[in-house]
């Protein structure tokens, strides 16, 4: 086993991967930026080195400095998390080049999957469906007209080397095929280096369906059956569940031995995800294959009881996998909603600040993996996700009852998130029904629905505010004076500091 794991990430993910190591006695330690420097997971560490300012390129990206703290601290293991150099394949190869252990697929994979038509090549190959679409970049509008007309509008423009939507455009009409490559290119080429682009049929009202893979050294693969993740506003998950309200026993087989006929074309090892779309007659395509431990990943252990973080880190040391396809069983159902530190109420923006009071839910069936606490101070530099809140239940139904109480239990005050916004999805009818798809956020939910939801909240506000102000009384009472109990009285100040 390996002695000595550095995570070189932050956060929720950090913090996640340190509780696997700290289970299977494995060494800890972490880096962090300046903004970083009270941040939980340096404290939950064994050891913790700053890295740089906090910008991500001058710090959490910064492939010599962390390889340099590894050698350091003598670690064996590097767990990149995700994001940051989870998918770079140099850093993979750096790690490579020091003897040390990268838990995650080798470079070679990485570079392989990483390159959208590459992939979608060898995927071709073994036989899984893939999109209908270009099978090499293009450069010109001749190119890409030649595409749509065996495919026919509308498609969707992607970036070769893209990810999280950027480079990504619809496509409807000749008319819009020039100025969206070109919008595309320059977008990939800032956001990747890259401008290289290509073109897929855009499947209308899609569903968007994942399937959990693990794969060993040795040429063992498993799938852990699938996650929904259409709940997505501009291609960014924002509420996932297991199993899929669409899926059929039979779909499941298919798609799942579809997964692991990807892994194998493509010399796979280590946890990984193949995404798939599904059109209104559940037939599937392959999307893409996430090279690395996903955000959504507790879904599925909730599911099926597999720890993927610890099983990580046992194919990193070498080790056979330990399960069996016929091992895998679905139990239950296991629904997510990401915590961003987002206002939902003015288009997402981004809300940082101090946490001034945290109150976590709790209770039977709850998890929620957090990276921070009262008093942080959520900085700008990085992704707004803060936490992740997950139920399970022995049914969907049930799952979604309890995901709208532990909402209701949920209090982060000092910044706004997207608390709201998910209290909205779990009383919707097309989610409740399970007939969504990834229009959900922009043609479902409805663009009012959250004020709305939100007014009943203000208009108590209000009430309470200009009641306290004919009486001249302090808005905030002190504890000791309190006649509510302390999960009342910290309900109230929720309100009241809102107003």
């Amino acid at each position: 086993m390996i002695r000595k794991v550095l995570v070189a990430n932050r956060g929720e993910i950090a913090i996640r991967v340190l509780r696997a190591c700290k289970e299977l006695g494995i060494l800890t330690a972490t880096v962090y930026s300046e903004a970083d420097r009270s941040a939980l997971h340096t404290r939950y560490a064994d050891e913790a080195y700053e890295i740089g300012p906090a910008p991500a390129a001058e710090s959490y990206l910064k492939i010599d400095k962390i390889i340099e703290v590894a050698k350091k601290t003598d670690a064996d293991a590097i767990h990149p998390g995700y994001g940051f150099l989870a998918e770079n394949e140099y850093f993979a190869e750096a790690c490579e080049s020091h003897n040390i252990i990268f838990i995650g697929p080798n470079s070679k994979a990485i570079r392989l999957l990483g390159d959208k038509i590459e992939a979608r090549k060898t995927i071709t190959k073994a036989k899984v469906p893939v999109t209908p679409g270009s099978s090499k970049g293009l450069t010109s509008e001749a190119e890409a007209i030649k595409v749509v007309n065996e495919v026919g509008f509308p498609v969707l423009i992607k970036a070769a080397a893209g990810g999280g939507g950027k480079g990504m455009r619809v496509v409807k009409s000749e008319s819009e095929l020039k100025p969206a490559m070109k919008q595309a290119m320059s977008e990939a080429k800032s956001a990747f280096g890259n401008p290289t682009i290509y073109i897929e049929k855009y499947l209308d009202s899609p569903r968007h369906i994942e399937f959990q893979i693990l794969a060993d050294n040795y040429g063992n693969a498993v799938h852990l059956c699938e996650r929904e993740c259409s709940i997505q506003r501009r291609y960014q998950k924002l509420v996932e569940e297991s199993p899929s309200p669409l899926m059929t026993k039979e779909l499941r087989a298919k798609m799942g031995a579809a997964a692991v006929k990807a892994v194998k074309a493509s010399g796979y090892t280590n946890a990984g995800t193949v995404e798939f779309m599904v059109d209104k007659d559940r037939n599937f395509y392959f999307l893409e294959m996430n090279t690395r431990l996903q955000v959504e990943h507790p879904v599925t252990e909730l599911v099926t009881g597999i720890d993927i973080v610890k099983e990580q880190l046992k194919i990193a040391a070498g080790e056979r996998l330990s399960i069996k396809q016929e091992d895998v069983k679905l139990s239950g159902a296991a629904i997510e909603c990401r915590i961003t530190a987002e206002d939902p109420d003015n288009n997402f923006m981004p809300s940082t600040g101090k946490i001034v009071e945290l109150i976590e839910p709790n209770g039977p069936g709850v998890r929620v993996d957090s990276g921070v606490f009262a008093g942080f101070e959520v900085p700008m530099f990085y992704d707004p996700l803060i936490a992740k809140l997950l139920v399970w239940a022995p049914t969907r139904d049930e799952s979604i009852s309890r995901m709208r109480r532990a909402l209701s239990e949920y209090k982060i005050i000092g910044i706004k998130t997207s608390i709201p916004f998910h209290q909205l999805v779990m009383n919707n009818q097309y989610f409740i029904s399970g007939e969504y798809n990834t229009t959900f956020v922009d043609k479902m939910l409805g663009s009012t629905e959250l004020k709305k939801t939100n007014q009943p909240i203000a208009a108590i506000g209000a009430t309470i505010a200009m009641t306290l102000k004919e009486k001249k009384v302090s808005v905030i009472p002190k504890v000791s004076e309190s006649r509510y109990s302390a999960w009342k009285f910290a309900a109230r100040q929720a309100e009241l500091r809102k107003m």
